[in-house]
């Protein structure tokens, strides 16, 4: 068993010690052993297959443990990091993360499947938010781009969340749930999903 850190950072974001000290403790407390440390200094936007990440999971073999801070290090996008944590259950792979007590190994995640990944999802997705909050307000500032576009006929607040809306609804995450998770109804989430649909049609 090895067991391998992934460290990300922004150009926001440049320490990492506490991070470590953080993820020694918990290795030390959980008997891991020696902690192999991968950091990188790169938008979380990039894909994590182009990143160090990716290539970490390539070589990472059954029984080994990745520890990462929280889950937002591991993408921008909460689709990604889902893809992240179906590649490690599936290679046997254990995954910690520190901020959320995410273990991917634990048995109980299994029978509150729904319930879990919409913890998660908020968790994350409040985490995300405040990350591109500030790196859109740090662009602003640089280049004095306006944030935001204006929505034109035919737009719905639902567009820029499209792929994670159509990824929990695939991982059959109650739409009573989605819906509050992103400030609109049922009747309207329905509607839209509808729309998505038939624009796959077309």
């Amino acid at each position: 068993m090895a067991t391998f850190s992934y460290l990300r950072v922004s150009t926001l974001e440049q320490n990492t010690e506490k991070n470590k000290l953080d993820i020694l403790t918990f290795a030390n407390n959980k008997k891991l052993g020696n902690v192999e440390f991968i950091e990188e200094q790169i938008s979380g936007k990039a894909n994590y297959r182009k990143r160090l990440l990716g290539a970490l999971l390539e070589k990472m073999q059954t029984g080994d443990v990745l520890i990462v801070p929280e889950l937002s290090r591991i993408a921008r996008s909460i689709t990604q990091i889902f893809e992240v944590i179906e590649i490690v259950k599936n290679k046997g792979i254990i995954l910690y993360s520190l901020k959320e007590n995410f273990c991917s190994n634990d048995k109980s995640i299994t029978s509150t499947v729904a319930t879990t990944i919409f913890a998660l999802v908020a968790q994350i997705e409040r985490d995300l938010i405040s990350l591109r909050t500030k790196e859109a307000l740090q662009a602003k500032k640089q280049s004095g781009v306006k944030l935001g576009r204006p929505r034109g006929k035919g737009k719905s607040k639902l567009d820029e969340h499209k792929d994670d809306i159509l990824k929990l609804i695939e991982l059959h995450v109650p739409k009573t749930l989605v819906a509050k998770q992103y400030g609109t109804t049922v009747t309207n989430l329905y509607n839209y999903l509808k729309r998505c649909q038939n624009e796959g049609k077309a």
